[in-house]
Formats: structure tokens, sequence, C-alpha cells
């Protein structure tokens, strides 16, 4: 009777734990409301195109991480007043900075991950072909050397 009774306890306690932590999960999830179609296609693309500064490679929509929803919430609040897609980015690059967006601009920083890889493959070409005309210059003998040689490649008549 006593093992009985200590299973469905702890059989409870797992399942008030798993409800709580349920609970807690769906009541961390936002439902924002909208005043058009247009403004909940706005913030759904900008909470794709975020990315969460915290959790490096995971936009804000997907990430769980506090700084994630104060981001979701201030992109919320921008889109209710009307500010633009890019007055939004904007705002969110220069608070955290390039890393911020995806899809970071070209300028003198970034060009440096554009022009890079090219860079080096181009001065491994040229290292290579260097290297490749020097092996191909012949070998300076001296005359004695010469001589030997001369002498090495005559076929031998004995």
């Amino acid at each position: 009777m006593r093992t009985l009774t200590s299973t469905l306890i702890s059989t409870f306690a797992v399942l008030a734990t798993l409800f709580s932590v349920y609970a807690v999960g769906q009541a961390s999830i936002r439902q924002h409301e909208f005043e058009t179609e247009a403004q909940r296609q706005l913030y759904q693309t900008l909470i794709q195109e975020l990315r969460c500064p915290k959790c490096q490679n995971q936009n804000i929509a997907d990430s769980n991480a506090p700084l994630s929803e104060d981001m979701r919430d201030r992109t919320y609040t921008m889109v209710m007043e009307g500010k633009s897609r890019e007055e939004i980015i904007d705002y969110m690059v220069a608070r955290y900075g390039n890393f911020v967006h995806y899809r970071p601009p070209f300028n003198w920083y970034t060009s440096i991950l554009w022009w890079g890889p090219l860079l080096i493959i181009a001065i491994g070409v040229g290292v290579a072909w260097m290297m490749s005309r020097k092996r191909k210059q012949p070998l300076a003998l001296s005359e004695e050397e010469q001589e030997r040689l001369k002498q090495l490649r005559k076929p031998n008549h004995d």
C-alpha cells in the first residue's frame, strides 16, 4: 500500500512539474495584436531577419533569450508607431551593431569579409606562379661540371 501511495505521489509531482513548465513556456510567448496584415508581415519579416546578439546564429523569433524578447517587443512597438523596415533595422544596428542583421551592409569594415578570400586566393596563385617560374630556369653549371656531364652522357664503348 505504501509503495502504491509513493508511486502516485511521484507521478503527480512529475505531472505537476511538466504542466508548470509548459504553462511558463506558453506565458513567455507573447501574442501581439496588429491593426493591419501589412504590420503583421513587417513584424514577422523583421524578427526573422534580426539576429540575437547573445545567441549568435539564431534569429530573435526563435531565441528565448531575454534580450531577444526585448528586441521583439521593441520591434513590435516601432512597427505599431509606423516606422519603416529601414528605420527599424537602422535602430537595431545602431544599438547592437552590424552583427544583429543577417545581411550586413557593404562598407569599409565588412569589405574584408567580401574581398579577403579573393585576396588570399590571388596571393596563393601569385606565389605558385613565381615558384613555378623559378623551377623552370636551368641550373648554371661550371665548365668542369659541364665536362663531367658530357662524359656521363657519352655511351660507354669499352
